[in-house]
């Protein structure tokens, strides 16, 4: 509960911000400004995940660094809000639907087997995914995919709110410096 509010906060105190990046992200490509995907939440439930477009339309649905020569599809407003984690924002709506909260294992994508077969030997898909995560300020995309179970293992095992409290700033301070970021 305390989550939904926060973000519905966050959404109203951020929403000239909103307004601006998705005027943006329509000057260089026009609409949609948002990018819906299919993640694996709580329980390995599927739920649309909301982001702020950075990739150029026509773009193939899958990770990143699956596609070959990425940076030919990412728009140059996608570069920035990228770097900012800006492009993350619309996930308060998944938190104020109920779908995420602020701290936890990041949503795999909803064809990440490899990733969802490691968070449940562990127990990890047990919990709801968040905006920010322990793995996150530990490597975001830089570490392997039994790094980052393992990094969501111990979050699991430590959740507390002063826990949550330190990886949101942590997570302020790795936003910050660009920590971990990729394309």
């Amino acid at each position: 509960m305390i989550n939904r509010f926060f973000a519905l906060l966050l959404l109203g105190v951020l929403s000239p911000v909103f307004a601006l990046v998705a005027f943006f992200i329509f000057l260089e490509d026009g609409f949609p400004v948002f990018f819906t995907q299919k993640r694996v939440g709580e329980n390995y439930t599927f739920f649309n995940i909301y982001k702020f477009r950075s990739m150029k339309k026509n773009t193939p649905n899958v990770a990143t660094h699956l596609l070959e020569n990425p940076e030919q599809y990412v728009l140059k407003t996608g570069r920035i809000l990228r770097k900012l984690s800006l492009d993350e924002l619309p996930n308060l709506i998944n938190i104020i639907i109920g779908e995420m909260v602020f701290v936890g294992p990041r949503p795999a994508l909803f064809n990440q087997d490899d990733l969802m077969e490691l968070r449940i030997k562990v127990g990890v898909e047990k919990l709801k995914p968040g905006i920010t995560g322990w793995a996150q300020i530990n490597g975001r995309d830089e570490i392997s995919l039994k790094e980052k179970v393992k990094f969501e293992k111990e979050y699991l095992e430590r959740k507390s709110t002063w826990f949550d409290i330190k990886i949101m700033a942590l997570t302020f301070t790795s936003v910050l410096k660009s920590d971990g970021v990729k394309h």
